[in-house]
């Protein structure tokens, strides 16, 4: 049973793992390719997160530039993307992000696709994590070796112009959905057109949303299943339980984040924050996520913010419509939620509500529960189990899986 004192625990932690966009000066500079003009979102980026101006004409998941990443110990192959993709608006932006492909020969059909959805590193273009790829050689041998090709997206915003809409669910979903489709386009990467999705944390919210909208927005290609690790949902609820928390400052990251998607006539800034909040924002456009923590600590956030975006009208319905927690409609694939019982960032509580908020529409889901976890620590004793999950959605087999992973507690809602 949920008590109104873990409720507020959760709220505390909602967002945590969690930055959002603010704006950034575009730098902009002459190409060395004729008279093409390339646009930074910060002058420190190399050559390669010059996006060009105007973008090339094409459909979203077009290949715009690629060059080899540096990698050691990864089995197969990577490189660094940047690729068409629309915002909320069906505007064309640029987006970056990374390719694996297995060593070996592809199987009949291609190799199947997971497309990973990445926690938050910042909204800084510096904290792009196709950035630094070599981190990602861990977390992607398993997945290479098991035989699937990984994509991994920037989402927009991070390494190129513009604000990171963080939160807001189909801004992620595009990005992650979009990268897909760029697999079909790359060069000798035998892509399926079968994906699954897994995110965590920042990820977990946007895997949630690009199941809500890939039979719509990529009707090609064919979601087989859903991973969301640890995702925020109950959005409503967060304010106020941030106020004198140690994640106050993403009170102001909310509202960047909204303002970035839905400008100022239906996210104006200045119905929820002073102008000492504004002011606040400009750490975000040079500091990834653990400094600007650091940069809000001393504050009153008391004088930084004018209202509860909850109270506010379209404010509210923006929360809500970035809620999964809010969905109609059961996403049309099987789910899996995975949380760690000890999570720091974003408590347990949450994903209990969540799970039953899906499963009273339909939603054919499964979570996984492990006792003394913290956030980010649930992802290695997950990993193997989560693969095999992943594998048997692949093959067809029914729901619910009898997958039983060791140290977690199973919850099912029944396959129709």
């Amino acid at each position: 049973m949920t008590t109104k004192r873990s409720l507020a625990v959760f709220l505390i932690a909602v967002l945590g793992f969690a930055a959002l966009g603010c704006s950034s000066d575009n730098q902009k500079s002459s190409s060395n390719q004729g008279k093409v003009t390339m646009v930074k979102g910060s002058p420190d980026l190399p050559d390669f997160y010059g996006v060009p101006d105007p973008l090339p004409t094409g459909k979203p998941g077009d290949v715009i530039r690629s060059e080899p990443a540096d990698a050691p110990g990864l089995n197969g192959s990577m490189s660094r993307v940047m690729y068409l993709s629309t915002n909320i608006n069906g505007e064309a932006i640029a987006v970056t992000g990374l390719i694996l492909i297995p060593n070996g020969t592809a199987p009949s059909g291609g190799w199947p696709i997971i497309t990973w959805a990445h926690g938050t590193t910042g909204i800084a273009d510096a904290c792009a994590p196709s950035l630094k790829p070599a981190e990602f050689v861990t977390m992607a041998n398993g997945l290479l070796d098991a035989g699937y090709l990984v994509v991994a997206t920037d989402y927009e915003g991070l390494g190129t112009p513009g604000r990171h809409p963080y939160i807001v669910g189909e801004s992620e979903a595009r990005g992650t959905i979009d990268i897909v489709r760029m697999a079909q386009n790359f060069p000798k990467a035998n892509a399926s057109k079968r994906y699954v999705v897994w995110g965590h944390s920042q990820g977990g919210h946007a895997a949630m949303f690009a199941g809500h909208i890939a039979k719509t927005y990529a009707p090609e290609l064919e979601l087989v299943a859903d991973v969301a690790g640890a995702p925020p949902s109950q959005l409503l609820l967060v304010n106020a339980a941030l106020q004198t928390s140690p994640y106050k400052h993403y009170i102001a990251m909310v509202a960047a984040a909204m303002n970035a998607a839905y400008g100022d006539q239906k996210a104006d800034l200045t119905q929820v924050l002073t102008p000492e909040g504004l002011d606040f924002l400009k750490n975000m456009d040079t500091m990834c996520s653990s400094d600007l923590g650091k940069a809000a600590a001393g504050l009153d956030f008391t004088k930084l913010q004018k209202a509860d975006p909850a109270t506010i009208p379209s404010w509210n319905q923006l929360l809500k419509d970035n809620d999964p927690g809010t969905f109609t409609a059961p996403i049309p694939v099987p789910l899996l939620i995975i949380h760690g019982g000890n999570d720091e960032q974003i408590p347990v509580v949450s994903s209990a509500v969540l799970f039953d908020q899906l499963c009273k529409i339909g939603q054919v889901e499964q979570r996984w529960l492990f006792a003394g976890q913290s956030h980010a620590g649930v992802i290695a004793p997950s990993y193997s189990s989560m693969v095999s999950w992943i594998g048997d959605r692949f093959a067809g087999k029914p729901m619910p899986d009898p997958i039983a992973p060791a140290g977690a507690v199973v919850q099912s809602c029944p396959s129709k």
